[in-house]
């Protein structure tokens, strides 16, 4: 079964830090491209970042760029977003999702990604 697990989210304050996880089965990482997008309250889901493949690239949206890292451990079929210097405009629904996709192949479209994790929660507010 072709899975993505996430974890990590939760309550944070203004100013703190908080790293999402996302766990693949069933697929591998080294052949599918992974997005974050996150959906606000009331709002329409946005990309946040991707990473490509083999790692060698990736991208972020304006608004979480400098603050937000995305990064992969092969070993454990994992990908991670790093959220350093949250502010109460990163609160919504965070979602991972992957796709096969060639090297170097790094969009932050929703429409691109076909296999999308369940959504984990976070919450900025002091």
């Amino acid at each position: 079964q072709v899975q993505l697990v996430e974890s990590g989210g939760g309550l944070v304050q203004p100013g703190g830090s908080l790293r999402l996880s996302c766990t693949a089965s069933g697929i591998s990482l080294t052949t599918h491209t992974i997005g974050w997008f996150r959906q606000a309250p009331g709002k329409e889901r946005g990309g946040v970042s991707c990473i490509s493949t083999l790692s060698t690239n990736t991208g972020y949206t304006d608004s979480v760029e400098g603050r937000f890292t995305i990064s992969r451990d092969y070993a454990k079929n994992t990908v991670y977003l790093q959220m350093n210097a949250l502010n109460p405009e990163d609160t919504g629904v965070y979602y991972c999702a992957a796709d096969p996709g060639p090297t170097n192949y790094c969009p932050i479209v929703e429409s691109h990604y076909s296999i999308w994790a369940q959504g984990t929660q976070v919450t900025v507010s002091s």
